[in-house]
């Protein structure tokens, strides 16, 4: 295991946020939370995307999509209008826009928060106007110098991304000396960036970037031992798996589409071996039953046994308090400042 305990913090506080149209929904981490992924592009990797030729249509796709899901038990909707696959183009935070905002309105009475994928502070902006809770960054606010701005001053949660390189050349030759200690020095100092800025570490989640300028062995290497360092940083930990080349390269699955198993598989090792508090997935229904059967078979001794149940932290995302004191996360026993209770309000 990778040992980085210059990096170790004491447990977040309960973060309170802006009211939202989810209203005063509760994750309270006594169970993973399933975000479904709506892809509004052209070029997803895994086939998904929902953009075609007609704007109209498009919108109204991604609508029934999103609803889809939380009919499926989805907790969050994770939305998405530019392709970061490997090899994929940019795009402007104007065509972004235009793609966002009419999904964004369909989603006024969802019911669940409504996560936006970007890293253009523009589109950020016009998302969070329109409804958006959440912002999940590949680039950690790091892309567009505006993104620590947008997000300090409306105190929105946010997921901070690793990522070497680019999107258009990330996968050519990743390399890291230690892709463990590399990956938490990086978020370490990106959660060090945010709260200059103004960000609270209590309204930020990690996400360790797999595939994102990661081969196989690196991805793996994240999987079994860096989501255990990161729990150590103080923040959840969201893990985006599904239908991934390393699911591919593990199991010979050269479609994308055809990979929900192995991602099912992976989803669990990161929920019980790492402690996952987040799955970012594109088979919610899947996802959500293997999930439900988990916990049924292992009862109390499924979470307790794992990441999640023994040092799990605590973020809100509304505005009101977690109905306890709302002042810091709860330390109990010898375990202190390990032993996290994360309260999100949405």
């Amino acid at each position: 295991m990778t040992e980085l305990p210059s990096l170790r913090r004491p447990a977040p506080p309960p973060l309170a946020l802006p009211s939202s149209p989810a209203g005063g929904r509760v994750l309270d981490w006594s169970r993973p939370y399933v975000m479904g992924i709506v892809n509004v592009t052209a070029d997803s990797f895994s086939g998904d995307g929902l953009l075609k030729t007609d704007r109209a249509a498009d919108t109204a796709a991604a609508i029934s999509q999103a609803r889809r899901f939380i009919a499926d038990g989805a907790d969050l909707v994770d939305l998405g209008a530019e392709s970061t696959r490997p090899g994929a183009q940019p795009v402007s935070a104007d065509e972004e826009i235009a793609r966002l905002l009419p999904v964004l309105y369909g989603l006024k009475d969802l019911g669940v928060p409504v996560s936006v994928d970007t890293r253009h502070a523009a589109t950020m902006r016009a998302a969070l106007a329109a409804g958006a809770a959440i912002i999940n960054d590949i680039s950690a606010l790091e892309d567009d110098p505006e993104s620590l701005r947008v997000v300090a001053e409306v105190q929105c949660p946010v997921v901070l991304m690793h990522k070497q390189g680019e999107p258009q050349t990330m996968q050519a030759s990743p390399r890291y000396d230690n892709v463990v200690a590399e990956v938490c020095r990086y978020l370490a100092g990106r959660i060090a960036a945010c709260e200059a800025a103004g960000i609270p570490r209590s309204r930020i989640i990690l996400d360790p970037g797999f595939g994102f300028g990661k081969t196989l062995e690196h991805n793996l290497a994240l999987l079994r031992e860096g989501l255990a360092v990161l729990h150590e940083l103080g923040c959840p930990l969201l893990v985006g798996v599904s239908r991934k080349s390393m699911i591919g390269g593990l199991s010979g699955e050269g479609d994308a589409s055809r990979r929900m198993p192995g991602s099912l598989a992976a989803a669990l090792w990161a929920v019980e071996k790492g402690g996952a508090q987040i799955l970012r997935v594109h088979d919610v229904a899947e996802t959500v039953q293997a999930l439900r059967v988990w916990r049924g078979i292992g009862g109390d001794s499924s979470l307790k046994s794992s990441p999640l149940g023994a040092a799990r932290g605590s973020i809100a995302l509304s505005a009101r308090a977690d109905g306890r004191d709302g002042s810091s996360a709860a330390a109990e026993g010898d375990e202190g400042r390990r032993r996290i209770r994360w309260h999100v309000e949405l």
